[in-house]
């Protein structure tokens, strides 16, 4: 498949500037692969499509603030500093992205706060707009991360054009957040609430959690028509012996094995054992998934709706066919449901 296959006109008032007022009231897409039937419902009628030991794998991961704004010496021009991932704890090193990018060079100083009482060093170019930092602070290792959680802002993606807001910090955030250390929410997990869940676990549906910390590769545009020739970033995952024997024991009994996420899919698919059962795993994994390919684990998924010729749709279509997503996402622009990180879902049984 090419990556013109994937493309498709998507009006831009169905970006999602805000999320649903409540988080299992937003709109529900039904997929039905073996009817090749669609529905529509509300997030929380999702209940009605799930019996007891049914499974759900959910990603844990926790966003933190990665957004900071600092200003350059001398100059004092704005600075937007976007942390990508840790390198060096002792070293206080970091890969990040600079905005604007053209006017910061190995050797610069940027200072942020009020008080300046943080500063980081330029170190070393690594991608046109990235950069290796030197963070330099006066305190311990875990007065040094706070520092930047109270500097931090919510890092929404790009497209959301407004300013952070004080809720973005609970909303942009799953209900299950726990391991910190990605850039971007998993976001077919924002839907649940405490509420919803709680009913899924009295009707005896069972939960696994895995983490796999978004980066922002995830959403790095393909460039190329041959999508074998795509590279995605590589994205850090942990998949425990607990998770593993919830989802095992699911597979075993044929039970519905429920991927919140194409975060979870990549990440289950990254540890498939020779008997198409799950593995442990800990490390990272730059998998891209495109049809047509052949799923180990998961035989049911949640996830949004995605934009044109995203990594993220070509998984989806991977999993439900190419035809059937494309005639889905035909009637979600037509009945107006809301695309990408703060909008609706979809369920694929």
């Amino acid at each position: 498949m090419k990556l013109s296959h994937f493309n498709f006109n998507l009006p831009q008032e169905l970006l999602a500037e805000y999320p649903a007022e409540n988080r299992d009231e937003s709109r529900l897409m039904i997929l039905n692969r073996k009817e090749q039937t669609i529905e529509h419902k509300e997030f929380k009628d999702l209940i009605d499509y799930f019996e007891p030991n049914d499974v759900m794998v959910v990603n844990n991961t926790k966003v933190f603030p990665a957004r900071l704004y600092g200003n350059k010496e001398k100059t004092g021009a704005r600075i937007e500093v976007f942390l990508l991932r840790e390198l060096n704890s002792e070293t206080r090193l970091w890969d990040v992205l600079v905005d604007p990018a053209r006017k910061i060079r190995i050797g610069n100083k940027l200072y942020f706060g009020d008080d300046e009482s943080l500063v980081a060093e330029v170190i070393d170019n690594t991608t046109s707009r990235g950069r290796t930092l030197r963070f330099l602070y006066d305190g311990s290792y875990d007065e040094f991360r706070q520092k930047l959680t109270d500097l931090g802002e919510t890092p929404l993606p790009k497209y959301i054009k407004r300013d952070t807001e004080p809720e973005d910090e609970e909303r942009y955030q799953t209900i299950y957040a726990k391991n910190e250390g990605a850039v971007a929410a998993p976001t077919a997990g924002l839907h649940f609430s405490k509420h919803l869940m709680k009913r899924l676990e009295i009707k005896g549906v069972d939960f696994a959690e895995i983490t796999l910390h978004v980066g922002l590769g995830t959403f790095n545009p393909v460039e190329v028509e041959d999508l074998s020739k795509h590279k995605m970033d590589s994205e850090e995952a942990y998949i425990t012996a607990h998770a593993t024997s919830v989802i095992n024991s699911g597979i075993d009994n044929k039970k519905k094995i429920c991927a919140v996420g194409t975060t979870v899919m990549r990440a289950l698919e990254s540890a498939v054992s020779s008997e198409r059962t799950l593995n442990e795993f800990r490390g990272w994994t730059n998998k891209f998934i495109f049809p047509p390919y052949d799923f180990s684990i998961a035989n049911c998924m949640i996830t949004n709706f995605h934009t044109p010729k995203s990594t993220l749709l070509m998984m989806v279509s991977a999993f439900a066919g190419h035809d059937f997503v494309k005639k889905a996402y035909e009637e979600a622009v037509k009945e107006k449901y809301k695309f990408y990180s703060y909008g609706d879902a979809m369920l694929i049984i």
